[in-house]
Parts: C-alpha cells; sequence; structure tokens
C-alpha cells in the first residue's frame, strides 16, 4: 500500500473538527447505493465508490470515514491508502497534464456506520468534466463470500479487528468481474446473512432479502435515491451459505431441515421475482455451494416456468478458504471471478471482452 507522498498537500482532520466550505464540486458517479445529502453522501454497502473526470494539475478530495479503509485511484493507479482516517480534506498536486479519473473506493464492511463522500474539487485552474455512466452494469447479492470477508488475511484465526482490517471488497469476485468487462458494480451484501435464516440463527427479526432495499444497511428509513439508470444487464446472487451452515438450534421458528428448505425456496423465488419486476431487462446467475446447489436448482427451475431462460445457475467448490474464519481468500475470489465469467461467457453475456 502506498503513503502519503512528498506531492501531497493533506489536511487530516481530527474527528469533528469542521471542513471549511467549498463550492462547485465535480459531477460524480456512485457506484453503489449512498443516500444524498445536502453536504454529500451516506454510505455503508461494501465495494461503493465515488469517480469524478477532471482537467487540470490537481484535485481536492474531500470524506469522513472513521472506521473504514478507503483507497484513493487516479487513472486508476493507487495513490492513497486511508486507515480509519477520520475527517480528510486533501490535495493532490502536480497531475500530469490533460483529463484524469479521479475515484475513491471503500473497502472494509460497514454493518453500521460508514462514511460521508463529500466530494472531489478542481484545484489550481483546473475544470470540472460531465461523467457518465459505463454501459455495462452488474449487480452481486450475497453474503460475507460477496463482502471479501477477511480475504487478504494471511491466517484463518481472526480476531473481529483483523477480519475488518483485512477485508478488502475491491479484490472479491464481484468487482473482478466487473472489472473484466469494464462494467460498473454494485455489491450488496452482509456478512452473516441469508434468505431467511442467518448464521447460527442469529438475527431473528432481519435478512438479506429484508435489507437490500436500504440505501444503507442499517438505515431502515427509505430516503428516495434517483436509480433510473441503474439497469444491471446481469444480477449474481450467492445467498444459502448461512441459511444452512449450522444445523437448527432449539427454538428456531422451522420444525426441521426439511421445513427450512422450504423456506428457502419460497422466499427466494419471491425474491428473485420481486428483482425481476424492478430490473426486468437483467438476467440472473444463482451461485451455490454443494450444500444448497440442487436447492438453488429448483429454485430457478421455479422462476423460469413462468420466465423462461430468465434464471441460470452456477456451482461452486474447490476453494481453499484460507481467508479468516475459513472464507475464501484471494486465490479463491480469482477463482470465483473466473467461474462467473466463463458462465457469462458461456451465455454471450459481454463475451467481446478483452
Amino acid at each position: 500500500m502506498r503513503m502519503i507522498g512528498w506531492m501531497l498537500a493533506v489536511a487530516l482532520l481530527a474527528p469533528g473538527a469542521a471542513f471549511a466550505q467549498i463550492s462547485n464540486p465535480a459531477p460524480v458517479y456512485v457506484g453503489g447505493r449512498a443516500i444524498a445529502t445536502g453536504g454529500g453522501y451516506d454510505f455503508g454497502w461494501p465495494g461503493v465508490y465515488f469517480e469524478s473526470r477532471i482537467e487540470g494539475p490537481g484535485v481536492r478530495v474531500r470524506f469522513e470515514a472513521p472506521a473504514e479503509y478507503m483507497r484513493l485511484l487516479i487513472d486508476g493507479q493507487e495513490r492513497v491508502v486511508f486507515r480509519r482516517p477520520g475527517q480528510v480534506d486533501l490535495t493532490l498536486n502536480n497531475l500530469a497534464p490533460g483529463q484524469h479519473v479521479v475515484r475513491l473506493e471503500k473497502l472494509t464492511e460497514s454493518q453500521s456506520g460508514g462514511g460521508v463522500f463529500q466530494g472531489f474539487y478542481p484545484v489550481n485552474g483546473g475544470a470540472a468534466l460531465a461523467v457518465t455512466p459505463r454501459a455495462r452494469q452488474i449487480e452481486f447479492i450475497g453474503d460475507s463470500y460477496t463482502v471479501g470477508y477477511g480475504n487478504t488475511s494471511p491466517v484463518r484465526e481472526c480476531t473481529q479487528e483483523v477480519i475488518h482490517d483485512t477485508t478488502d471488497t475491491q479484490q472479491a469476485f464481484g468487482p473482478r468481474v466487473a472489472n473484466h468487462y469494464g462494467a460498473d458494480y454494485r455489491i450488496n451484501a452482509y456478512s452473516g446473512f441469508g434468505i431467511v435464516r442467518n448464521y447460527n440463527g442469529g438475527v431473528t427479526d432481519l435478512s438479506l432479502p429484508i435489507i437490500y432495499p436500504r440505501l444503507k444497511p442499517d438505515t431502515a428509513a427509505a430516503p428516495t435515491q434517483d436509480d433510473s439508470a441503474w439497469k444491471p444487464q446481469v444480477i449474481v446472487i450467492n445467498l444459502g451459505t448461512n441459511d444452512f451452515s449450522t444445523p437448527l438450534n432449539p427454538g428456531e421458528r422451522w420444525a426441521d431441515e426439511a421445513a427450512l428448505r422450504g423456506a428457502y425456496h419460497t422466499r427466494y423465488v419471491a425474491f428473485v421475482r420481486e428483482l425481476a419486476a424492478a430490473q426486468p431487462q437483467a438476467r440472473f446467475v444463482l451461485m451455490g455451494s454443494d450444500a444448497f446447489y440442487a436447492d438453488v436448482e429448483r429454485i430457478a427451475a421455479t422462476v423460469n416456468e413462468a420466465a423462461p431462460g430468465k434464471v441460470t445457475t452456477l456451482q461452486f467448490g474447490d476453494l481453499d478458504r484460507m481467508g479468516c474464519d475459513y472464507h475464501p481468500s484471494l486465490a479463491d475470489d480469482a477463482k470465483l471471478a473466473a467461474l462467473i465469467e466463463a458462465h457469462m461467457d458461456g451465455l454471450g453475456v459481454w463475451s467481446d471482452a478483452n
């Protein structure tokens, strides 16, 4: 990871310090869900990113991220990694002449809190340019596997702090697939959550389908967001690991595993149909491991009865699971990405990618 270099004029403000008032931020593309406010965008979902285009010798970056790891890139090159920086007001000078793409992306998972992005600002006579969403769009819905939970960890036994610090969603399989195809992406994933049952029967009043509509995972209110430009051609879902990874505990609401699998089937079918109604242009890829792949196949068959060819399935396995708590490693993320890409190419989706 690069450290902040001498060519950066930096002000890392103490928590609670006020930002100076600035006008005219560059137009920004928000990759993922966020809550627009008068002062920027509140964000929390994994894999969120912000992109602007500027022309000129420098750019000012302003955001707040008390607990997150964030990465700043210029023209695709990593310039700074911020580790729990708090409030940031940073200026990069001496950029090469011409136009530049400035990108701030979130690495860690926020199950509460998150941060606030406040804008990119041209400096030293530079100019803001229009930003246009990419034509290709893909969405990933899932649990800790999709988050990239502890995927950069060198060991499997991790404290909560190590899990946080070694999670890099931008290196998980979803962003890898999107970058392979030059697509914008969304990661709507939450570690420990399932379709109807969360890990080991915990958090019984929530599930991924329940929190999916939220603009932040921890914000139950429904502020509006203009999503008219978000039209993913593909939606990839990987949910079921937490539903079935542990035996039912006494007192859970399913009498036995057969009842759990029945509830999983009913809710998953409804969830896909809800998503398809909102995004009728999308094709769906449902992922599943050996533990629940047969269930995923039945779910796809049920949806396809009314919408033939809408859903395909993808089985995965043979992972080293060397990440935290036996989660996928970076090598596994690369393997899963290649599997998805081969599947999509077989379907004729974006098969002209380099």
